[in-house]
């Protein structure tokens, strides 16, 4: 007979799984509504950083956006990393998830001021942040085998000192906190990918993108879009009701959606080739596409409070023009790493150059800044442009199946 001690053990065992060894990814998973609830917290912060940049349009702003969202973006991939290669859907997980969001909460309010009087908190959060998630992929490296032993260490190494510096940021001056912020990004995300390339050996199956994972990008990219609708109806809540301005806010929208349109339409929800450099091109490479869809958010406030004006402010023309390079560009480079580029290069290579050349026009219309109405326009019809390229080829393309 199961006695009560033995029973209560196998609960524990149950509701408490120690994290999945290194080289155990499954395959088949779903994303679960805890991810989900993770990810919209993460969007919280993104929300108050692109609603800071609105207010501050200038390079400033922009550095600070560019530091503060880096470091955001890099704290959810790697708890969504972390879940994606060791994580279970337990107590345990939803334990470690709770941690981060705890620690993620506080963060979100000291990001409004993140570049003056609350700097020194937002660093200081953001180190204990970054300490937690060392200690996360400590706990899982305690089960690994020899081969990732040695990138395990690195890696925890890496981010231990990424929250030391963060933490030793707080005594700097603040132009000089925020440019520590974006050169330990970079340096960090440079690390991610020599540990993944170089520090484990060649034959060893070391990380995978899953139809899990591409789900989960895409999922969250999706969210950080909902920041472009929020932005007009910022912008409209706070100017008089017309026509002119309903319009220009209605055209910012159909603007925000030519970026999901691109991303989806071309690369989203697609698997990666096999190889290890295209699985970290693709992972890399959507920071700065999500990056330029909060920025363009940003700036749809101010497209719609200058609805009446006869120039685009500079400011606005040039993040929201681009943004939207970005994105174009950004989505080929993604969209080079796919399996399907290679199936369908008569689509990919004329798209690639259609894409390349949009971007380059978005510059032009940011650096002409028509009003508001015309620029948004514009770059409605630059979305558009590569879909219709797109369409063309399937047309000249089809083969009617036979019948049956």
């Amino acid at each position: 007979m199961t006695t009560r001690q033995e029973q209560w053990a196998r609960v524990r065992r149950h509701l408490w799984r120690p994290p999945r060894p290194h080289g155990e990814q499954p395959r088949e998973r779903v994303v679960g509504p805890l991810e989900l609830f993770y990810d919209l917290v993460v969007v919280v912060l993104v929300a108050q950083a692109a609603h800071h940049l609105s207010g501050e349009l200038d390079w400033h702003g922009l550095g600070l956006f560019a530091a503060v969202f880096a470091l955001v973006w890099i704290a959810w991939f790697n708890g969504s990393l972390h879940h994606e290669l060791h994580g279970h859907e337990d107590a345990r997980g939803r334990s470690m998830f709770l941690l981060q969001i705890l620690v993620l909460v506080p963060l979100g309010a000291f990001i409004p001021e993140a570049g003056a009087e609350r700097g020194t908190a937002f660093a200081v959060d953001a180190g204990v942040l970054f300490a937690v998630l060392a200690l996360l992929w400590l706990l899982a490296s305690r089960s690994d085998t020899p081969e990732f032993r040695r990138p395990s260490m690195l890696y925890v190494a890496g981010t231990a000192a990424c929250a030391v510096v963060l933490a030793a940021s707080a005594a700097l001056p603040a132009d000089a906190r925020v440019l520590t912020w974006g050169v330990l990004a970079v340096g960090y995300l440079a690390g991610f990918v020599f540990v993944i390339a170089r520090a484990i050996p060649e034959e060893v199956v070391a990380l995978s993108v899953t139809a899990a994972l591409t789900e989960r990008f895409g999922l969250f990219i999706i969210i950080v879009l909902g920041e472009n609708v929020t932005g007009v109806v910022d912008g409209l809540a706070h100017e008089p009701t017309n026509a002119l301005t309903l319009a220009v806010g209605l055209v910012a929208v159909v603007v925000g959606f030519g970026a999901w349109w691109t991303y989806f339409d071309f690369a989203g929800h697609r698997l990666p080739r096999p190889t290890r450099a295209c699985a970290l091109r693709w992972m890399m490479v959507h920071l700065p596409i999500t990056a330029a869809v909060a920025a363009m958010g940003a700036a749809m406030v101010g497209l719609v409070e200058h609805a009446h004006d006869s120039r685009t402010p500079a400011a606005t023309a040039w993040v929201l023009c681009g943004g939207a390079a970005v994105v174009l560009c950004a989505t080929m480079v993604l969209a080079a790493s796919l399996r399907h580029w290679n199936e369908n290069l008569g689509l990919y290579r004329p798209l690639a150059r259609t894409c390349v050349a949009m971007a380059v026009l978005c510059v032009g219309v940011g650096a002409l800044r028509p009003a508001p109405l015309v620029l948004g326009l514009a770059l409605v019809l630059l979305f558009g442009i590569p879909w219709g390229v797109a369409v063309a080829n399937r047309v000249a393309n089809y083969q009617e199946e036979p019948a049956t």
